[in-house]
């Protein structure tokens, strides 16, 4: 569908619009991270970078911003690194305790066979 455009002189046939291609949102071919890509940035580079820009170790620079945080009285600062201190301190000191011996398994056995006739007695009456 083509319209024409009159000028003067001549007359010039202009092309139909194209669709234009999204410009945002949704995958593109080629798109992403490539595969076999490295990460550039580790945990460990970013750690000893901080360290070395700080000239002090991490858990120094976090304690000298927990104490810095408490004398502004940042107290939502204060609360978020005592979450994360506590986080770090809970989940290195946290032990589970798993026995699977078979008097426990037999005793696990019998309290789901006796909760699951419990069941099938409620669903009769309820009949």
């Amino acid at each position: 569908m083509s319209t024409e455009i009159k000028t003067d002189q001549t007359t010039k046939k202009r092309a139909p619009y194209a669709k234009k291609a999204p410009t945002r949102g949704g995958a593109r071919p080629g798109g992403g991270r490539p595969k076999g890509s490295v990460t550039k940035i580790t945990v460990d580079t970013l750690m000893a970078n901080i360290e070395l820009a700080a000239g002090q170790s991490y858990a120094e620079v976090l304690a000298t911003n927990y104490v810095g945080a408490i004398a502004r009285s940042d107290w939502a600062g204060v609360r978020d690194y005592d979450k994360a201190f506590m986080n770090k301190l809970i989940s290195d000191k946290v032990e589970v305790d798993v026995n699977s011996t078979e008097d426990i398994v037999a005793t696990k056995q019998a309290a789901f066979t006796a909760a699951l006739a419990k069941l099938n007695e409620i669903a009769s009456n309820t009949k």
